[in-house]
Parts: C-alpha cells; structure tokens; sequence
C-alpha cells in the first residue's frame, strides 16, 4: 500500500527517480523515520506497510544488527543516531547505483571450480 501524499517539502528536495517503487527495507525505515516520535509493533507495521509480519520482523532483524533501529520487545523505533541513520541511506544509494552502473552480483556468476556449490 502506497500513500496517495507526501509532505511538499519532501516532493520539493526530490530527484525525479525518488517515488520509484521502494524496496520492504526503505519502506519499514522510511515509516519508522516518519514517525520516530513512536515505537511499533512488528504486526502493527506490517499491516500499515500491507506487508506479511513475518517478512517485516526479519526486516526489522537486520536492521537492528546494522544500528538502524532500536528494539524493546515488542516495540520497535528507527535509531536515535541521526549519523548512523544517514550513513545507512549513503551506503544503500551506493550500492543502489552499483546495481544500476554494473548490474546485481550474482553469488553463483562468482564461483570457481575450487569453491563449493552456492545453493
């Protein structure tokens, strides 16, 4: 579920590419940026994001060993750490425009005939 708004100030600083569809990922820690005045439930925000709980705690997992969020079970709230929050959106547009200048990795695309079978 997208939102059919966004605040004007937000519209005004965007690129053109910005409102392209976003990932789970962006979209959790978008949500949770926009309300950091707020601690959420998993469940909770799955069903604002009409996203499967499941995927959001696995989600919401990841984050929290990278610093972006903070956990107080059951609640969940995006970091406090403005730097690290800011750091973690720089190195996510980075990779983003990896992907973009020379295509998505492919684990397997890397394997020599030394390594293991990648399942």
């Amino acid at each position: 579920m997208s939102s059919d708004t966004i605040d004007i100030d937000e519209f005004e600083d965007a690129d053109a590419d910005d409102f392209e569809e976003r990932t789970d990922t962006e979209r959790i820690v978008l949500f949770l940026d926009n309300h950091d005045d707020r601690a959420w439930k998993a469940a909770t925000i799955a069903e604002r994001l009409g996203l499967a709980t499941d995927a959001v705690s696995a989600i919401l997992s990841r984050l929290k060993e990278r610093g972006v969020v903070r956990h107080k079970r059951p609640y969940w709230a995006i970091t406090d750490d403005e730097e690290r929050l800011r750091s973690a959106y720089q190195r996510h547009r980075h990779h983003e425009a990896a992907d973009e200048q020379y295509g998505e990795e492919r684990l397997e695309a890397l394997q020599t005939d030394d390594m293991e079978d990648v399942q």
